[in-house]
């Protein structure tokens, strides 16, 4: 049995949600290939090859696949995938983007978001914004699965001395180019990896508001999330956004700073290990899921918070 793992990356450095992709990989059990599909991406492939348990890594270095488009990368991990047990790939807009397309060419159905493995063939799932959790068995001849990262501690990113090996194959489906992005540049910490994550929401009532939590988050090092209705009201831009349609975040710290509590933001951190809650309705479901509450008006707790810091 050998498990095909997608590295996620940018060309240059491999993302934190590979290795925890790896360690659900370890899980099921078996040789760990890593896909390192890319351009010039020479250094991740180095950086993958250092992961602790991964026996050998695929470097597909070609322009077809310098932006990851799923449309010419899909096909690759579809004709390499053929021989392999299970392919995984993190739950990230990548993952989720070319994996369906991967099922759909091999003709097998697609196991989402995965938080556990039972065995080789079961594993784990949330459903109904994480209210319930599904145990789902695949007898598909490949399993194609997306791994949720905050459900498997991640595996050592030093380690290992797996072997490079170079693939020639080159898919350019011709159907989509890459036009431009603009990427959010921040000093804070990014969202999803983050060991501290500071949230606010609806009860911050306006997007300057958040220059309250920005000044604490600097003091602690933290990373700076919002709930939906805070993103939906324009306070702050959609990729700060913790939830079931935002980011899924699981760090060491949450404060949740005038938020609610709504299923939908709850669905994205509750499985943070310490969370604390700021808000001044005592009945607010976020107190529900904190270790720690606080019924306080966020705008004296929270400086108060920070000259404490």
């Amino acid at each position: 049995m050998t498990i095909l793992v997608i590295a996620e990356h940018d060309n240059k450095v491999l993302a934190p949600a590979t290795l925890n992709t790896v360690a659900a990989a370890a899980k099921i059990g078996g040789d760990i290939h890593v896909l390192v599909a890319g351009q010039g991406a020479g250094a991740v492939a180095e950086a993958a090859a250092k992961i602790a348990g991964v026996s050998k890594v695929l470097n597909a270095d070609n322009a077809a696949y310098a932006h990851q488009l799923p449309e010419n990368v899909a096909p690759l991990v579809a004709e390499l995938g053929a021989g392999y047990s299970h392919i995984l790939a993190a739950a990230t807009s990548n993952g989720k983007n070319i994996l369906p397309r991967v099922a759909a060419q091999l003709d097998v159905d697609q196991i989402s978001e995965i938080i556990s493995v039972e065995s080789t063939d079961t594993f784990k799932r949330p459903i109904y914004a994480g209210n319930a959790i599904a145990t789902v068995q695949s007898n598909a001849s490949i399993k194609v699965i997306t791994v949720r990262a905050t459900g498997f501690d991640p595996v050592a990113a030093e380690g290992g001395s797996a072997a490079v090996e170079a693939v020639a194959a080159a898919h350019d489906a011709g159907t989509s180019s890459f036009v431009g992005e603009e990427l959010a540049k921040s000093d804070r910490p990014e969202l999803t990896a983050a060991k501290i994550v500071v949230s606010g929401g609806r009860g911050m009532q306006n997007g300057d508001n958040f220059k309250h939590l920005y000044a604490l988050a600097d003091k602690l090092g933290a990373a700076v999330g919002a709930s939906r209705a805070a993103v939906d009201a324009g306070f702050v831009p959609n990729d700060m956004q913790v939830g079931q349609t935002g980011k899924i975040v699981a760090p060491q710290l949450y404060i949740a700073v005038g938020i609610s509590g709504a299923i939908q933001h709850l669905a994205g951190m509750k499985d943070s290990k310490v969370i604390v809650a700021i808000n001044k309705d005592e009945e607010a479901p976020i107190f529900q899921v904190a270790d720690y509450g606080l019924v306080a008006d966020l705008f004296e707790a929270v400086p108060e918070l920070e000259k404490l810091v």
